[in-house]
């Protein structure tokens, strides 16, 4: 039997066919509405008579999670299913960027900003661009009203709306979000419970991305881990995260979130640092954690320099170091494999990484860089695909 895909459900669902007469007829005899899956109630449904088309139908409506994957939220690994076909997707994807474009036709990525960007702003809004979507970018800080984020405040200060009606109004406006809120060092459990990305994801309506939040920032992970896809030279590579010394205070995101994309790839991961600086252990789990930064370094592939500051409490968010012996240099590099050299940027020369390091041919920090539009572009594509 041929099943139109053209005007019918199936269509949306990907089916082949040729013939859209006996569709079209079945579903109008049906009282099935034309045009698309979501949302159509076929005859099983209707309590008539049903035929093979409509038990098809019913079969799919109800069986499409298990082939067809809509992300609803990206916060961490797991959310991206399989992560091999996730990879393998978005690299495809490299290579044809425009070819998904007639999916955001008509509609609308808002990118909202607790705080700055260059690469996250960018590369998001140039992967919706890729999609043919509408971008909209808010900076909570400049042209906003100041939000309130936590509830039984009384709002007498300079605080003028509470996030629990600005998210609702601008779910309103959009179909997909990205948030950007990165960790305030100033109460830890309202940090690790993500209080600001979770309230979007609650309370918009919409499907809602991390642009980086208080405790991960996946978009970076995932383009670092196609990054390491497209640079390895081993099935099986080493990768080193390592600890380096910076001036200010800085989140646990990044650290967080490539220990957590990493531990699900297929690679060795180790992570190294001085003592004080441990991650917290839903990221690190299983990955080997080493304090002698150059044994670390041993045949290493790939090493990945970030600062961050103490997680461990009673000393969380403070700096507890700034031991220069740590900044990542030709001494380092040359007990490793050739390794390449990865930073999220933006990075403080001399203090993470030297300058030689930085811009020497094993240094692949521009295109990790790069692949953020891809990374970003496959969430968007997954939240607003069907």
């Amino acid at each position: 039997m041929n099943i139109c895909t053209k005007n019918s459900p199936l269509g949306d669902l990907g089916v082949e066919s040729k013939n859209s007469s006996l569709t079209n007829n079945h579903l109008q005899k049906q009282k099935v509405p034309l045009g698309g899956f979501r949302g159509l109630v076929p005859c099983l449904e209707l309590r008539e008579t049903p035929c093979f088309l409509c038990e098809t139908l019913c079969y799919l409506k109800n069986n499409s999670k298990k082939s067809i994957f809509k992300m609803k939220q990206y916060t961490n690994v797991k959310d991206l299913g399989n992560l091999q076909q996730a990879v393998r997707e978005a690299l495809e994807m490299k290579q044809n960027r425009f070819a998904y474009k007639h999916l955001g036709e008509n509609k609308t990525l808002l990118m909202v900003f607790f705080n700055s960007s260059l690469r996250t702003r960018l590369s998001t809004q140039k992967a919706g661009m890729n999609l043919g979507m509408n971008t909209i970018v808010l900076d909570i800080n400049q042209g906003a009203w100041k939000l309130e984020t936590e509830r039984g405040v009384i709002m007498d200060g300079e605080k003028p709306e509470h996030i629990l009606e600005a998210i609702p109004v601008m779910g309103a406006y959009c179909d997909v979000i990205g948030v950007r809120a990165f960790a305030q060092f100033e109460d830890k459990a309202y940090d690790y419970n993500e209080t600001i990305i979770n309230q979007f994801i609650e309370y918009s309506g919409k499907p809602v991305f991390s642009m980086e939040a208080a405790t991960g920032h996946p978009l970076q992970a995932f383009a670092d881990l196609i990054t390491i896809e497209e640079y390895k030279k081993q099935e099986r590579p080493k990768v080193v995260l390592t600890w380096a010394p910076h001036p200010r205070a800085l989140p646990q995101a990044v650290p967080n979130s490539f220990a957590d994309f990493m531990n699900e790839a297929d690679v060795d991961f180790v992570i190294t640092h001085p003592e004080g600086y441990e991650l917290a252990d839903e990221f690190v789990r299983g990955a080997k954690v080493e304090y002698d930064q150059m044994k670390a370094f041993e045949d290493a592939d790939f090493i990945y320099a970030k600062n961050w500051a103490a997680y461990q409490n009673p000393n969380y968010g403070k700096i507890l170091s700034t031991d220069r012996n740590w900044t990542v240099s030709a001494r380092q590099m040359a007990v490793t494999n050739d390794a390449h050299f990865m930073h999220c940027l933006p990075v403080r020369r001399n203090m993470i990484v030297t300058d030689d390091v930085i811009e020497s041919p094993q240094s692949i920090v521009i295109p990790q860089a790069a692949n953020r539009e891809i990374s970003a572009q496959w969430v968007i594509k997954k939240m607003i695909s069907l």
